[in-house]
């Protein structure tokens, strides 16, 4: 009776007309699985929505294991991408008429305690609308968001996907709010070194309120009131003035280092800070959209009671986070889908070769075997019709002696058996 053959896994080949990924999930419920993870800030509680909404049962491991391949995926082709832009400098695709982008850090806990920045690209499309006052305000549009736990040159250089994709290069007007960090300056001269660098308003008033509040010989330099005019006059009137005043303060009070150092913030600064200017330009003056970039895309899902997140684990999980909060989520997934069944194919022929290759080895095995058997066959039918001659050759004992033809007989030393040739 023949023995049934070992069965392996082995993929179906209607499953590639069907389009399936890796796993037990059709590819619509891998996808809502991993979108309720980017949304919801716990695996668990993804997980248990998800069972809610689908009647599938899966633990959180499932939920975490699925979404950080799917954004693992994605950082790796956006990685290959902004490669590829540094590269071969493409043409870049037109953009919008005018642009505002704006970059800054958010800590993330990760495992041990221990606590990183993840540096978070914003850009969008600055228009001029009417408040409830019915007064008119710049805000910021189409945003689109690029986040990565990187130091700032790596950063810098794999953000060159999104600065591309959003035509910042061929856009007619660039602006760009920073909070003056040396990084962020490093960041726009890689990326737009014509553009507009305006100092977020807010940190601009902090510096003033930091030396106005520095002790001398007779209390602060400058009472609240007098900061809060100062502040005022900065954004109406430019900073030439202010920056002016500050240095008559601080030098006539002798003021130690630390507000040397803030003054020279500003004066360094001094160009990044003519509001009136930015504003009759239509340009918004506070980096308010990458503040709140930090807060939506970055701590909204990572920072959360209890949270602590292998460093690996970051980047997939931002990236997904980008293409929620971008509403680019179908673009990206599509590509994930793409690049995960492209992997899986490639897995599956390099599978099949094996076996085929495995397969050759075997049946070469089993030939050899076969062929084995059969010569010892032979061998042994040779070795029963030898035998039967042999028997009547084979030595005999006389009286319990040894025959003459008896091996002991047989002369053993080769002299003695040349004699005994000659000798015949």
């Amino acid at each position: 009776m023949a023995s049934a053959r070992n069965v392996t896994a082995g993929f179906f080949p209607l499953d590639d007309e069907l389009g399936l990924l890796k796993g037990e999930l059709t590819p619509r419920l891998q996808e809502g699985l991993v979108r309720l993870s980017t949304h919801i800030p716990s695996f668990a509680k993804a997980a248990k929505e998800f069972a809610f909404f689908t009647q599938v049962a899966l633990d959180r491991t499932t939920a975490a294991r699925l979404s950080e391949a799917a954004g693992a995926t994605a950082v790796a082709l956006q990685t290959a991408e902004a490669e590829r832009i540094l590269r071969t400098h493409p043409p870049a695709p037109e953009g919008a008429e005018q642009l505002l982008f704006s970059v800054d850090g958010a800590m993330v806990p990760l495992v041990g305690g221990v606590w990183a920045e993840a540096r978070t690209l914003v850009v969008g499309e600055p228009v001029v609308a009417t408040n409830a006052e019915e007064s008119q305000v710049v805000q910021t549009r189409a945003l689109s968001y690029f986040s990565r736990l990187a130091d700032s040159s790596s950063f810098g250089e794999l953000a060159t996907s999104e600065i591309h994709r959003r035509g910042i290069e061929t856009a007619k007007r660039v602006g760009v709010v920073v909070d003056g960090a040396e990084w962020c300056q490093t960041f726009i001269e890689l990326h737009a070194p014509e553009a507009t660098r305006i100092l977020d308003f807010a940190h601009a008033a902090s510096y003033i309120d930091a030396i106005g509040q520095t002790l001398g010989a007779e209390g602060e330099l400058l009472s609240e009131q007098e900061r809060s005019s100062l502040c005022h006059e900065l954004k109406k009137s430019g900073p030439s003035s202010v920056v002016e005043r500050l240095r008559t303060i601080v030098a006539q009070a002798g003021a130690p280092g630390q507000t040397s150092t803030q003054l020279a913030y500003l004066e360094k600064r001094e160009a990044q800070m003519d509001y009136p200017h930015f504003v009759a330009e239509q340009w918004p003056i506070g980096s308010g959209m990458v503040e709140s970039a930090n807060k939506l895309v970055v701590e909204e899902r990572l920072k959360g009671a209890g949270m602590h997140w292998a460093e690996q684990n970051v980047n997939p999980m931002l990236a997904l986070r980008n293409a929620i909060c971008s509403d680019r989520w179908e673009e990206v997934w599509r590509q994930i889908e793409d690049e995960q069944r492209r992997v899986e194919r490639a897995r599956r022929r390099q599978r099949q070769r094996q076996r085929r290759v495995s397969a050759t080895w075997q049946a070469a095995e089993r030939s050899a075997a076969e062929a084995k058997e059969r010569l010892q066959g032979t061998r042994h039918e040779s070795g029963e019709r030898a035998s039967v001659g042999e028997a009547a050759e084979r030595p005999v004992a006389e009286k319990g002696r040894p025959a003459d033809n008896h091996p002991w007989r047989k002369p053993w030393s080769l002299r003695r058996q040349r004699e005994i040739a000659l000798s015949v």
